[in-house]
């Protein structure tokens, strides 16, 4: 016997030519495709939610036996998510007769940030003692949460749930005239049970929620953006390459379900840096500082069942190296990236995501779209909790490509057990590192670590 309800998760607190080319991207701009980014707020979808399941792992269990509330987060909104499970739950054990205990459920985990995807979900686990006093059965509610779970306390011998057949005939609920059916259950019986038809057990005293502190909010603003990698290869010489990455959200929604246009505003930074491990003093050949101002929303249109949906990425980016004289590059470019997200149901979603640029105001480097052409072409195969592949394609003028691979498994299915993932980088062709944007790198694999894949 399992009871459990959705809770909806946004009542809590709770991604060297010489020949000048025609900028046709820049045009493209111009004429209309980063306004998408206007229009799609204003496109009509379902109504989206997001939440916390739960449900015991048992039927049955006696006092000082532990039992396990599983949570279960999806997230059917628009845009990813994200949320810090609670290190506990207060739980609520009643019994037929209205006594109520009070006890704590632990996470079996630390209490870390998530963050979700649309169309994903996640699993969390909290443990719990039965209570010496529990009896019987216990209808057992989880403290400021409309959730009733049921638990059979009894000997297994003597359990009239759990551990007795049932010996009578089995009789349809309703069955026979519709006159003589099953009346309905009064509402004033329900009350008298202290309890609420929708919230469940009313807790006595529900604890206090205090308002978010500065840091917390900071946190929750904060989310992954690029991957995040550290990657060492051994071709010509020992050397690394690593990035980091992530977005600010501008401005959080008073409800996450339905955020406005200017809740889709982010700050972006985005670094990357090749490192020379064999030189004499270990330099840093060139280090990209990518910060970047963008509207995204991960969904802006959805199939009706959907397995297949739309984002959108849309603003402006700055890209320079730090350097100065001879060595100093820098680049601007509006770029406009739709994305196109398949849902798979063994649990993988495939990404196509084909990011349009037109450059601007780059006059230390005004061939760099002969190199790193006015597309990128990204696709991205990511398995929940598993296998994350992607790729990159830049083709500029002249035969001039870049090729990059990644993949990464998590470390947590390997003897390891640790937080993060195994990552395998390949890379061929131009604009490996801003400052050598008109060279050639050599085919590079790289191995590391991940933290976002």
């Amino acid at each position: 016997m399992r009871l459990f309800l959705m809770k909806p998760l946004f009542t809590s607190p709770v991604l060297l030519g010489a020949r000048r080319q025609p900028r046709r991207p820049l045009r493209l701009l111009r004429a209309g495709l980063l306004p998408l980014a206007l229009a799609a707020g204003a496109l009509h979808a379902p109504l989206a939610k997001a939440g916390m399941t739960y449900k015991l792992d048992t039927v049955h269990a006696m006092a000082g036996e532990t039992v396990h509330v599983k949570g279960m987060l999806f997230n059917d909104t628009d845009s990813a998510m994200t949320w810090t499970p609670p290190a506990s739950l207060v739980l609520q054990w009643r019994d037929e007769q209205g006594q109520a205990i009070r006890s704590l459920a632990y996470l079996d985990t630390p209490a870390q940030q998530v963050n979700l995807p649309v169309n994903n979900f996640v699993a969390f686990s909290w443990r719990a003692v039965v209570p010496s006093a529990a009896k019987g059965l216990q209808a057992i509610n989880i403290e400021g949460e409309p959730t009733l779970l049921a638990l059979d306390t009894s000997p297994l011998e003597r359990s009239p749930v759990a551990g007795t057949p049932a010996t009578a005939p089995l009789v349809d609920a309703g069955a026979g005239d519709s006159a003589n059916g099953d009346p309905l259950l009064p509402e004033s019986a329900v009350a008298a049970a202290g309890a609420d038809a929708s919230q469940g057990p009313r807790p006595v005293a529900a604890a206090a929620t205090a308002a978010p502190s500065a840091f917390e909010n900071f946190r929750n603003a904060i989310s992954p953006f690029e991957p995040v990698y550290f990657d060492v290869g051994n071709k010509d010489g020992a050397n690394a390459r690593f990035q980091i990455s992530f977005k600010y959200r501008l401005s959080t929604p008073e409800d996450p379900a339905r955020p406005g246009f200017m809740d889709n505003l982010y700050l972006g930074y985005t670094q990357v840096a090749l490192w020379d491990l064999d030189g004499d003093s270990k330099p840093f050949v060139d280090t990209t500082y990518n910060p970047s101002l963008f509207w995204q929303k991960d969904k802006v249109w959805a199939a009706p069942q959907g397995r297949f949906f739309v984002g959108l990425t849309s603003g402006v980016e700055h890209m320079s190296n730090g350097k100065s004289g001879a060595d100093s590059r820098s680049v601007n470019d509006a770029f406009v990236q739709p994305e196109f997200n398949y849902r798979f149901d063994g649990g993988s979603t495939l990404t196509f995501a084909p990011r349009l640029k037109g450059y601007f105001a780059k006059p230390d480097n005004d061939d760099y779209g002969h190199y790193a052409g006015y597309v990128d072409w990204k696709l991205r195969w990511a398995q929940d909790n598993g296998l994350v592949l992607s790729g990159l394609y830049r083709q500029g003028h002249g035969g001039r490509y870049a090729t990059q691979v990644d993949a990464a498994w998590p470390l947590r299915r390997t003897f390891l057990n640790m937080n993060g993932y195994l990552h395998v980088q390949y890379f061929k062709g131009y604009g490996e590192t801003l400052l050598g944007y008109r060279e050639k790198s050599s085919p590079q694999v790289r191995v590391g670590l991940s933290l976002v894949p």
